[in-house]
């Protein structure tokens, strides 16, 4: 028997083995549905859903389908995610960075925040800013304004509603400079490898990010009324704000629990990730008249990123999959409405229970793929 043919049997033998037990429970449940007189198919997902759903990115309502339910939980669960993706990260970086800052303060308050905040359970945080800090604000009728026009109320945290006017025109406008952006990007690195010059690509950059929508407002008939919110009586004791786009308190409770329990390990990636870097290597950059600033931005960051990338997207992915403890208060995340709400009215264990783990499924490996694009793109080629 030759190597190849070694090789290719443990496989072949692992192939059978996991399709063997694969075969096995779905010949057992469809033998226990059939003794139950449970039909299996999809075809519930037409079906009127028949239940209200507190907060949605899209309309609905419960003359709305199964199916309409499900993007909403969806819809719901990608805005938590990409929020708390982008607050995790910014706070992480800042607190990984003031880990190793040479002042005592800075450096020992960081590193309080990070055994504080990653040794509580996550439920548990939620808890607290759901029930103990948010339920301490006071009710609309008693709130104050915060920055002239908002308020943060037990109800929400309402914000003055934006009714644009050519919408379309201002949204091409920062796809442009975005992509104007790109091009200065990559001419500017270029011209640092060929002539050893370096261009100010953040300061055009942000130039340009603030120049194009303004000449969209000039020239392309976009118009912004900012309606300010109203106190407003539902009842005898209910009041409320309007207009006013209102943020609610499930979803701002996990946010705040999800990015600052996530920032703690983010952070601990930053601090491993730059102290990975040799001192010689610091030391070298500055013999040769290099500022703090470029050292870090060129020597630094560069080499500390690909050891920063691989955990980070860890930590990404479980606070997408940590998402789903929304349901614990009530936050109408893909696990309550669809896996939850649904799947009682239903009865559909085996077709909800599927399609939400392929959903969580799809979501992660839609992250890895991206996160691993980015690893390889900023990975030092050796010629």
């Amino acid at each position: 028997m030759n190597n190849k043919v070694k090789k290719i049997i443990p496989q072949i033998i692992t192939l059978i083995t996991v399709a063997g037990i694969f075969g096995f429970f779905t010949y057992n449940a469809q033998l226990n549905m059939d003794n139950r007189g449970i039909e299996f198919g999809y075809g519930f997902l037409k079906q009127e859903s028949s239940f209200d759903v507190q907060f949605s990115l899209i309309d609905y309502d419960g003359s709305h389908s199964y199916a309409r339910a499900y993007l909403v939980g969806l819809l719901n669960t990608l805005l938590v995610s990409f929020i708390g993706i982008i607050f995790s990260t910014i706070i992480g970086i800042i607190v990984g960075v003031a880990r190793l800052s040479p002042n005592y303060l800075i450096r020992n308050s960081a590193s309080f925040y990070v055994e504080f905040f990653r040794n509580i359970p996550l439920l548990l945080q939620i808890f607290f800013w759901y029930f103990a800090a948010l339920r301490a604000l006071p009710l609309p009728q008693d709130a104050e304004a915060w920055f002239g026009s908002t308020y943060m109320t037990i109800k929400g945290y309402y914000v003055p509603l934006f009714i644009w006017d050519n919408l379309d025109v201002f949204l091409y406008s920062i796809l442009g400079a975005i992509i104007c952006i790109g091009v200065i990007k990559t001419y500017a690195k270029k011209i640092q490898e060929n002539e050893g010059k370096q261009l100010p690509v953040f300061y055009i950059s942000l130039a340009l990010i603030i120049a194009f929508p303004i000449l969209s407002f000039v020239f392309g008939g976009v118009n912004i009324e900012v309606k300010t919110p109203e106190l407003k009586q539902l009842s005898a004791t209910g009041y409320i704000f309007e207009p006013a786009l209102s943020l609610p308190p499930e979803l701002i409770a996990l946010v705040l629990a999800l990015s600052l329990y996530t920032a703690t390990f983010i952070a601990e990636c930053v601090r491993a990730g730059i102290q990975g870097i040799s001192k010689g290597q610091k030391e070298a950059a500055a013999s040769i008249g290099l500022t703090p600033n470029q050292i870090l931005k060129l020597v630094i960051m560069p080499q500390a990123l690909r050891i920063i990338i691989p955990p980070t997207t860890n930590q990404y992915l479980n606070l997408t999959k940590n998402s789903s403890l929304a349901a614990a208060i009530a936050y109408p995340d893909l696990v309550l409405v669809f896996a939850g709400t649904a799947l009682m009215q239903t009865g559909r264990a085996i077709e909800i229970v599927s399609i939400t783990m392929l959903t969580y499924l799809s979501i992660s490996l839609s992250i890895s793929v991206l996160m691993n694009w980015y690893n390889k793109k900023i990975a030092i080629k050796e010629k």
